[in-house]
């Protein structure tokens, strides 16, 4: 990929109150896209606060495009049905990834993004400098469902032999 800037990993962290979508309860699974890149978790059984825990990580070519996500109950016999879905500016994060920070205090605040009606975030997102890189941690309100969350985080890779940011 001669456009490669680098690679965003995104710790899929946690679902919070997701919607019930069989008898009791759900077997939730994330599916995240960008352009036409396309990446899901595992499937958690029987849980609306699944502990996903996973490492999905995107190439990115163009970062002004949005993350998508969506949220599927499993389903056996039958099309997994929709718990809700939403999408995540990346812009500001790799605004803040570009600006090259060295030597400030690992957990300083760099930007913190407040939630609105043009964003799904369910509470304020902070963007921090940890361990010598910039990362977002985000806690993202579903769409087109009842309820529920889902917490995840956003880390820049930098790619040797790519054009970087």
């Amino acid at each position: 990929m001669e456009n490669l800037l680098g690679l965003l990993r995104i710790p899929i962290h946690r679902g919070i109150n997701l919607a019930i979508r069989d008898v009791t309860t759900s077997d939730p699974y994330v599916v995240v896209r960008m352009a036409k890149q396309k990446l899901k978790t595992r499937v958690v059984k029987k849980n609306v606060n699944p502990e996903w825990n996973e490492d999905l990580t995107l190439c990115i070519t163009e970062p002004i495009l949005p993350i998508k996500l969506q949220v599927y109950d499993k389903d056996t016999f039958s099309l997994d049905d929709k718990m809700g879905d939403a999408e995540l500016d990346i812009f500001p994060f790799i605004d803040d990834v570009r600006r090259r920070f060295k030597n400030i205090p690992s957990g300083t605040i760099i930007r913190k993004i407040q939630p609105s009606r043009q964003n799904c975030l369910s509470e304020e997102s902070s963007i921090v400098w940890e361990n010598d890189q910039v990362v977002q941690n985000v806690f993202i309100r579903l769409r087109n469902v009842e309820r529920g969350e889902i917490e995840l985080q956003l880390q820049w890779i930098d790619i040797p032999g790519s054009k970087g940011l």
